[in-house]
């Protein structure tokens, strides 16, 4: 298929509509068969119980051309497990996991058009989603569900490269303890849009929250999960029942071990072990790994090793090898990819 006319290395990271996306309804009791459909619109009730309780779940993956010239997705196995876990924890009905497997494969064979090319540095982002649909008044779960997935060009992440970021530590709390942090749910990001603002507005590219239980535990930040290397090249991770699980992050451990023959903790990690470490990064679906110069608590400043000018070492080796395996220039891992074309 011939791809749209469009200057991929300048479309940049937002949403460009694309053709067809995928719709399935939840009601009494079971989803129904589901379609793709032209319109980018959704009409719901002004009671809806995404909008009165944010009862809402999402995920986030992408799809590849490969240097073989095949599209690809990445991992989807593990967003479908993620949105049922989420939609468990909001008591939502799960979208069974085959489906939605399914349905992604759909949206992305209907905008193949929408796939950038290989070396673009461009990919199709693809967003699933679920809502609450039915009036609520009263807080509890709607009755009826919404399922969607949207497609979209994206840009690379990073614009001339990935350079060391700065974050501060922040003074709000991101979950609480036996909360929602461990699901990919809404209402976790709309908390964490005050604290961003914040941060930009005082020159910083992310926060980093602490537990919030004892706030001396790293957790993660705002949208990505946190990953350490120490100075005799260690990778340490942090552990905590309040951190999403990032696929991107358990990518990165197996390719550490299995890939680089590295030693991997994951583990507690205290505030104070931070400035001992010789590099930090930022692990998520949009840049794979955002690299950390600096962070800054509250006037104490903390640089890396590493500096601010490029990946450190071994972050950089981590993300040349999964990008790879991504783009098909490394053999991945039985599972890991999916071929759509």
């Amino acid at each position: 298929m011939e791809k749209k006319n469009i200057d991929w290395s300048n479309i940049g990271f937002g949403y460009i509509p694309t053709e067809k996306r995928y719709v399935s309804n939840f009601k009494d009791g079971a989803w129904d068969d589901g379609v793709l459909t032209e319109d980018a619109t959704v009409q719901i009730s002004e009671c809806a119980g995404v909008l009165q309780y944010a009862q809402t779940v999402f995920e986030g993956l992408k799809a590849y051309t490969t240097e073989n010239g095949q599209i690809v997705i990445f991992r989807p196995d593990l967003n479908a497990e993620r949105l049922a876990q989420s939609a468990k924890r909001l008591e939502m009905p799960v979208f069974p996991e085959d489906r939605f497997i399914d349905a992604v494969v759909k949206v992305v064979e209907a905008n193949e058009a929408y796939v950038p090319p290989y070396g673009s540095g461009a990919t199709l982002y693809i967003r699933p989603y679920m809502f609450g649909s039915s009036s609520v008044i009263g807080v509890k779960p709607a009755q009826e569900y919404q399922f969607r997935v949207f497609a979209t060009p994206v840009g690379p992440y990073f614009k001339g490269g990935a350079k060391p970021i700065t974050i501060k530590v922040s003074d709000y709390d991101r979950a609480a303890p036996h909360g929602t942090g461990g699901i990919k749910a809404g209402l976790n990001y709309a908390m964490s849009l005050h604290a961003i603002v914040q941060a930009h507005e005082e020159g910083f590219d992310e926060n980093m929250y602490l537990d919030a239980a004892t706030r001396t535990k790293v957790e993660e930040t705002g949208g990505a999960n946190f990953l350490f290397v120490t100075k005799d090249n260690k990778v340490v991770t942090p552990k905590s029942d309040s951190i999403l699980p990032s696929i991107t992050r358990r990518s990165l451990v197996h390719v550490a071990k299995e890939y680089l023959g590295l030693e991997v903790e994951e583990r507690e990690i205290y505030f104070d072990e931070v400035k001992d470490f010789a590099e930090c990064g930022l692990c998520g679906t949009a840049a794979v790994i955002s690299p950390v110069g600096r962070i800054n608590d509250h006037g104490n400043v903390i640089t890396f090793p590493s500096g601010m000018d490029e990946m450190g070492p071994v972050t950089k080796k981590l993300y040349e090898t999964l990008t790879g395996i991504q783009m098909g220039r490394i053999e991945a891992p039985e599972g890991w990819i999916k071929v759509i074309k």
